[in-house]
């Protein structure tokens, strides 16, 4: 099992250099993604494309089989103190985002590997879906 983060999505429906790679790791694991990162892809998605960028992700998720998960109570204080250790604004390298709180928080609370790009969660404690495999 992985997660999958905001930014591995918008990689593979902006057709961005990894777009194959996290495609092919989606394909090999069930993969989930917290529905606080459905709603940061949907929020990123519209700014970006509008519609036709948002039907594009939705679609994506359909296809791909990735399984949205509700956010559990557990997962708020993962995400808590992932923000007050990793958080923007706390001077760690990470600044991890709102959005990347809950991907974070979901890859921790289920000790799964993250699909994610980028250097944000590289910089935290958090096993890459890619390095992983």
């Amino acid at each position: 099992m992985i997660v999958v983060d905001t930014s591995a999505l918008l990689a593979i429906v902006l057709r961005e250099v990894e777009r194959r790679a996290f495609l092919e790791r989606i394909d090999q694991e069930d993969a989930i993604l917290s529905a606080g990162s459905m709603i940061e892809a949907l929020m990123v998605c519209h700014g970006r494309g509008g519609a036709i960028l948002t039907d594009e992700v939705r679609r994506l998720i359909t296809q791909m089989g990735i399984r949205i998960v509700p956010v559990e109570p557990a997962e708020v204080v993962i995400a808590h103190e992932a923000f007050l250790k990793y958080g923007k604004g706390n001077g760690h390298p990470a600044q991890l985002n709102f959005g990347d709180l809950f991907a974070y928080a979901l890859a921790k609370a289920r000790d799964v590997p993250l699909l994610f790009k980028g250097n944000d969660f590289a910089e935290t404690n958090i096993v890459s879906a890619i390095t992983a495999t």
